[in-house]
Formats: C-alpha cells, sequence, structure tokens
C-alpha cells in the first residue's frame, strides 16, 4: 500500500480577515515535503483553495518548488478545482511538473468542496456537475493526444492545437477525487479512472457502498477494477503517545472546522465528537503510531484500498510536531502496514 500525506497549507488569517503568514508557511511546508520524500512516504499531495485560511491556489507551482527538492516522492493536487480552470493550463502545468520531477506528478482532479474559484474565474456554481463533467473529458482528450480537436459549452472549442509539453509518464496520471456523491463515483468508474474517497465524519463502513459501487461500475463499464486503484483520504495526526496527539490536534481541528460550519450552517464540532471520531470506528486516524496502523488496517479491511493519504494539518499546527508527525508515520506506520497488506495479499493468493 502507498502511504502519503496531503495538505491546503493552511495559515491564520489576521485579524481582518486577509490571509497572513504566507511566505512563512510555504517554507515550512517544504521541509514538511522533503521531509516526507526522506522517510520513504510515496505520495504528498496539495489541495487548491483560494480563502485566506489557505495558502494554495497554485499547487502546480508549490509541487514545483518541492520537486526541484525531493529524489522519489509523487507530486499530486489534492485536488485540482477543474470545474472553474481550463484543463489546457491544468494538463500543461502538470506535464511541466512531470518534466521537471522526472515524472512524479499526479493530478487529483475534484469539483471543488469550497466554491471560492467559480465567481473567482467568471464560472456559474449552477453549472457546478456539468462544468466538471465536459472538462475532464477535454482533460482526458489532452492527455491521450498531443494534437487536439475538440468542442463543448463552457470553453471556446479547440481546432487541432497541439498541447504542449507532453510528459514523461504516458500517460499522465488522473484521478477522481469524490466525496460521497455516487453519480461522481460511477463517472470515475466508466472513465476506467482510479477514485480518491475522501472520509472525514462518521463511521468507515458507511463509505464501503461506495468503492463497491465503483468496482461493480468500472466492470460493467469493461475495466478491470483490480487495475484501478483506490485512495481513502482521511484527517488524523500521529504522536509518539495518543493523549500527546489528540491535545496537539484538537484546538485547531475544532477552530478550523467550527469556522467552515458557520460559513454552511454546520454545528461547532465539540470535544466529545472528536474523542469519539478518533476511536476505533470513527473517521479520524489519529492517535499513537499504533493506533494509526491499527486504523489504516481496519480501513484495508473495508476497503482493500492501495494508497492512503493523511491530511495532518487541519489548521496550524505547530511546525515541530508536524514534522515529528511525518517521521513517525514514514519510519514506524508505513513500513508496518505495507508488511501486513503483503501478507494480507500473500494468503490470499495461497488461498486461491
Amino acid at each position: 500500500m502507498e502511504i502519503g500525506i496531503y495538505s491546503f497549507v493552511e495559515t491564520r488569517p489576521d485579524a481582518s480577515g486577509a490571509q497572513s503568514g504566507a511566505q512563512d508557511r510555504v517554507a515550512r511546508l517544504m521541509e514538511e515535503i522533503e521531509l516526507a520524500d526522506q522517510v520513504g512516504l510515496d505520495v504528498f499531495g496539495i489541495g487548491e483553495h483560494h480563502r485566506p485560511d489557505y495558502v494554495s491556489s497554485a499547487p502546480a507551482v508549490l509541487l514545483a518548488a518541492a520537486a526541484a527538492r525531493t529524489r522519489s516522492i509523487r507530486l499530486s493536487s489534492a485536488v485540482t478545482v477543474l470545474s472553474s480552470d481550463d484543463p489546457v493550463r491544468v494538463f500543461q502545468d502538470f506535464a511541466t511538473l512531470d518534466l521537471i520531477s522526472g515524472g512524479r506528478a499526479e493530478i487529483m482532479a475534484g469539483r471543488g468542496s469550497f466554491t471560492e474559484s467559480f465567481p473567482l474565474f467568471g464560472q456559474d456554481l449552477s453549472d457546478y456537475d456539468e462544468l466538471f463533467s465536459e472538462k475532464l473529458e477535454l482533460l482526458l482528450k489532452i492527455r491521450d493526444q498531443e494534437r487536439v480537436r475538440w468542442s463543448g459549452h463552457h470553453r471556446p472549442s479547440i481546432d487541432g492545437r497541439l498541447v504542449l509539453p507532453r510528459p514523461v509518464q504516458d500517460p499522465l496520471p488522473v484521478w477522481v477525487a469524490v466525496g460521497g456523491n455516487p453519480t461522481s463515483v460511477v463517472r470515475a468508474a466508466t472513465l476506467g479512472l482510479p477514485m480518491a474517497l475522501a472520509i472525514i465524519g462518521g463511521m468507515p463502513e458507511r463509505f464501503a457502498p461506495f468503492v463497491a459501487l465503483y468496482r461493480d461500475a468500472a466492470r460493467r463499464a469493461g475495466h478491470d477494477p483490480a487495475r484501478l486503484p483506490v485512495s481513502i483520504n482521511a484527517h488524523g495526526f500521529l504522536a509518539d503517545d495518543a493523549d500527546e496527539a489528540a491535545e496537539i490536534a484538537y484546538p485547531p481541528f475544532a477552530e478550523t472546522m467550527g469556522r467552515i460550519g458557520r460559513e454552511r450552517g454546520w454545528p461547532p464540532p465539540t470535544r466529545a465528537q472528536f474523542d469519539a471520531e478518533r476511536g476505533p470506528r470513527g473517521a479520524l486516524v489519529l492517535g499513537s503510531p499504533q493506533d494509526v496502523i491499527d486504523k489504516i488496517l481496519f480501513h484495508h479491511e473495508i476497503f482493500g484500498h492501495e494508497r492512503f493519504l493523511i491530511q495532518l494539518t487541519v489548521g496550524p499546527m505547530p511546525h515541530d510536531r508536524v514534522l515529528r508527525a511525518i517521521e513517525l508515520l514514514g519510519t514506524v506506520v508505513a513500513p508496518a502496514v505495507r508488511s501486513e497488506v503483503a501478507a494480507r495479499q500473500a494468503a490470499t493468493v495461497t488461498s486461491d
């Protein structure tokens, strides 16, 4: 199993609501990605956001900076809000990242859980799903053809134009990120694209039908589900001790989720809810290294997935504690999870 991290590159808005500390936060991000590479993690993803609480409106630029400072780790968006972007430019950005990194770039495309990018780039939210469907179609056509001929409703036509540069990887990996929308699940499966499923609340078992739907829809579309990886993406944190992990993670988690909740009409999170979610059957992957190992393996029993990504910084976190969490994830958790998953797979093959 691949183990990795994703980040929205969170910062803390100042008293006026304006973004503050962006330069320092980007510098810390580079240290986090470098360490993730050094301790043997497989993937680092950066989500696209256009808000004062995140310094990540241009993931490809941040990932390109990281590419020059790393050797092995795969570099992905998490996600690219494709609905409000131009697929030509997205492909060019990530093809360029692929060249810089020597073939380590990925695009994780999604419809977007925040909507600030839509008015910013002149898109109508009433076209939310149609925008994504059409632009994903164009992105895949560009990925497959150097010279592109295409027409649609939400972008000017392309009349046999070259789209350059071409990436090292052929094809450039494109994942579809979903949050539990069945239509999005079936779309990814039908197109034969790998799926990243976000689980940020509730019992993980509740999401098992989405993975089953994905594999069934892929099979009906003529794709081999065994060749289509699934990623589980979750919030979490780890420290040497479970209580220490909770005490570090809860204040920024509560502030961030409470602020977003106020925007969307959700009740604020409570400590009791947080503690329940970090329990054995909750959504948070949080605690000691052994707690995190156990939770990832519990997920694997449910989903049989090939990749796990954790968002360590749900809100601004102490940088030294984040680095320690990355170190533990790479040196303790990842080897144990990979070993156990490999043993499970070998046992399955033997029994068959």
